[in-house]
């Protein structure tokens, strides 16, 4: 410790039991913790005070914080006392016992620390005494510490499970019959210890964390993986979305470099100046169903003529409209009453049923290649599941590039496949067009053809080396309430699974969960990242990828710097017109078959926030069980009104055909079109169930594992949060004005 900062009322020897000898003549005395610098117990004081004096903690961690404005009654101190063998009756007063190996319990035996009592410090039960920066005192709280329904301790007492991280926090509890207190230390959860200089404390399990700094090249290595472990995301909704607009294969390329950049720009933007989680943006899963209800509509699949352009023209003005409302949701404050209303048990159903939405498109789509298809399945089930253990020069490949590592594996299969005339036909040829095949023979083969065979694109052929993807490159937008209309209800759909990503992943990375305000600021930016995505055309909104806290978890990457890198070699990539070629290229069975993975994992992460909430309640069950079944139930009702589109479409696009073929008519066909479209999707009508049911059932905020925010305050008198999430720089000061806004 700096000198002078012992009180000196702190240098008293204590008198055992009457017999005059003074203990601070004979043993070492544990100085007081006393901040040197600022009263928020910085983290690393804490550690180099815990080796000066020999402390090593022994709390699991998972107690809950107290107010940093809570205070220690200064009269009280520590010394080193005798043997609790010595003491004799009037031993009342609390003892640390410390205990050299973390975890291990010993007997009450050798030296003991013993507290000073001070005035009024009397035995007090199943209450928290905390440790403040001004000095060792006590202050008690007098929150309850609540346990959810899996027993994860959650000092807030409202059951949400999070782990919070006290610099030094004393547990008072009730000795047998003895009215004394044993009093417990504990500075980081277990196991766990301050990162690396110039970096937050993070979790061991990390590998680099959110401010940390490894160096250039670490910091190139770690963002490229951590968009690889995303890529089935990121590079496969073009594949399914502009064929069915009747694109090219050229305008597939095209839409791919396109989302690669706005995917590169939005998670800089958001990594800077949204909730500054280390987050990738991206075109989510969630803008796909109801691009795919747009795009199957009566008005729009009947185009003869430029099809796909007016298509994506029509998109990208129901895509600027919604992006305006979720930036004005975020701008304005009412993101942060809506987290009011949002929870798990509202957050888990709605992620779940994006995924389950699919599950007509997948398989049957994969299924028309299976000699394909079903090995690229069995191989990332099996690189996921069974080899995610094995360690190659210390890196966890399998678990970590399995959806790469499986599609490029299976992609050489099928090209020796192709090379080896597994799929030539005499007389036929895959370049030709389908519908300009008059030979009955082969037509039969032309979808196998084109689903199986790897030279059946000609993306490669006819991209440019360089091209770089500008605003309107496919003319002006079409605005439309009806297509409008759906955009603005699926924006917000997209901002309640945000907000669920946004709380799992502050976690993941240990750190305290966001303020309203950095949440709101988030979901602002979210919307202007999305109306940049319309501006450019890449066919969907732009949002937080579901599978983000997922991909922290199996890379243990969680650097703002590392995913900076990371999209600034997406921009790159998406100049260079033969890398989105290059994508555009996959056979369509290899991208169905890829997709029904990732749609799978996005029910399981969705599912997975059910982990805040008592899972045992029948109340949480019962929300989650019917919301769920509604959600696919009444969609297929309004998919299935009226059968014709069958005769049109192919079968795994007929459940996105019923916005102008469902049963709702009123004197206003655009309205009947937004109504019929929303109601057919899945996620929306299991948002609306799980929302209505979750805040009108009554229930405790421990069953429901509500979302426990920051708050103004713990920003405040914590600088390590302000760094996590304040604005950079001078920014900070225009969200200033702004309590909605800032951290």
């Amino acid at each position: 410790m700096e000198t002078g900062s012992n009180s000196d009322s702190l240098d008293k020897a204590e008198t055992s039991n009457g017999r005059g000898n003074k203990l601070g003549s004979m043993l070492p005395k544990i100085e007081p913790f006393v901040p040197k610098r600022d009263q928020n117990h910085n983290p690393r004081e804490l550690r180099s005070w815990a080796k000066r004096t020999g402390f090593v903690s022994h709390l699991s961690g998972e107690t809950g914080t107290a107010s940093s404005t809570e205070r220690f009654d200064s009269s009280t101190g520590f010394h080193v006392g005798k043997s609790s063998r010595d003491q004799r009756a009037g031993g009342s007063s609390p003892k640390i016992e410390i205990d050299p190996v973390l975890g291990r319990t010993r007997p009450n035996m050798g030296v003991e620390i013993e507290m000073d009592s001070g005035p009024g410090s009397g035995s007090r039960q199943g209450r928290r005494t905390v440790a403040d920066g001004n000095g060792l005192g006590e202050k008690v709280e007098e929150r309850k510490v609540g346990l959810n329904g899996n027993g994860v301790e959650n000092g807030n007492g409202k059951g949400n499970g999070v782990a919070s991280v006290t610099p030094l926090v004393v547990e008072e509890k009730d000795e047998e019959g003895k009215g004394g207190r044993d009093v417990e230390i504990g500075m980081y959860p277990e196991g766990e210890e301050q990162g690396h200089e110039g970096g937050n404390g993070h979790h061991p399990g990390l590998k680099v964390g959110l401010r940390d700094n490894p160096g250039f090249g670490a910091l190139i290595y770690y963002g490229l993986q951590h968009f690889l472990s995303l890529a089935g995301s990121l590079i496969f909704i073009p594949s399914v979305m502009v064929p069915a607009m009747g694109g090219t294969d050229k305008d597939t390329a095209t839409v791919i470099s396109t989302m690669l950049l706005v995917s590169g720009i939005s998670t800089i933007l958001h990594s800077y100046f949204g909730s500054r989680l280390p987050l990738v943006q991206g075109s989510s899963f969630i803008y796909l169903a109801p691009a795919l209800v747009i795009i199957n509509a009566r008005d729009y699949r009947n185009l003869a003529e430029h099809k796909f352009r007016h298509t994506m023209r029509e998109l990208q003005g129901a895509i600027i409209v919604g992006s305006i409302f979720q930036s004005i949701l975020g701008f304005s404050g009412l993101m942060s009453l809506l987290l009011r209303l949002i929870n798990p048990v509202v957050v888990a159903p709605t992620v779940a049923a994006v995924g389950l939405a699919f599950f007509s498109y997948g398989f049957p789509q994969a299924g028309s290649c299976i000699e394909v298809s079903v090995p690229l399945l069995l191989l990332v089930l099996i690189c996921t599941l069974y080899l995610r253990g094995i360690s190659i020069f210390g890196h966890r490949l399998f678990r970590i590039y399995a959806v790469p590592l499986s599609v490029t594996i299976t992609w050489i299969y099928a090209f020796f496949l192709t090379a080896g005339g597994a799929y030539d036909y005499k007389g036929c040829s895959p370049e030709i067009p389908s519908s300009n095949i008059l030979v009955d023979e082969c037509r039969k083969h032309a979808y196998t053809m084109k689903h199986c065979r790897t030279d059946a694109s000609n993306a490669l052929r006819t991209a440019a080396w360089v091209r770089i993807p500008y605003p309107l490159q496919w003319g002006v937008p079409i605005f439309h309430f009806r297509t409008s209309l759906i955009m603005i209800i699926v924006s917000l759909v997209a901002s309640v699974d945000s907000v669920g990503t946004y709380h799992s992943a502050s976690l993941l990375v240990s750190l305290k969960p966001p303020t309203p305000g950095v949440v709101s600021r988030g979901i602002a930016l979210e919307g202007f990242c999305s109306l940049l995505a319309g501006i450019w055309g890449s066919g969907t909104g732009s949002t937080t990828l579901t599978e983000n806290t997922h991909t922290i978890n199996k890379t243990k990457m969680a650097s703002r710097r590392a995913l900076v890198f990371g999209a600034l070699f997406l921009i790159l990539f998406s100049v260079v017109g033969k890398v989105g070629a290059i994508l555009a290229s996959i056979p369509l069975s290899l991208a169905a078959a890829i997709l029904c993975f990732m749609w799978a994992l996005v029910v399981a992460v969705g599912l997975s926030t059910l982990q805040y909430t008592q899972t045992a309640s029948f109340r949480n069950i019962t929300i989650v069980g019917v919301s769920l079944f509604l959600g696919l139930s009444i969609p297929a009702y309004f998919q299935q009104y009226q059968p014709e589109s069958i005769l049109m479409l192919p079968s795994y696009f007929v459940p996105y055909a019923a916005a102008s073929d469902g049963p709702v008519h009123t004197i206003n066909e655009q309205l009947d079109f937004s109504i019929n479209a929303l109601l057919s999707m899945s996620m929306v009508v299991t948002f609306l169930v799980a929302f209505v049911l979750d805040n009108t059932v009554p229930g405790s905020w421990e069953e429901r594992g509500v979302y426990i925010w920051s708050c103004a305050e713990d920003v405040a008198t914590d600088p390590s949060l302000q760094l996590d999430y304040s604005l950079p720089g001078k920014f900070s000061s225009l969200c200033c004005c702004s309590s909605c806004l800032r951290a």
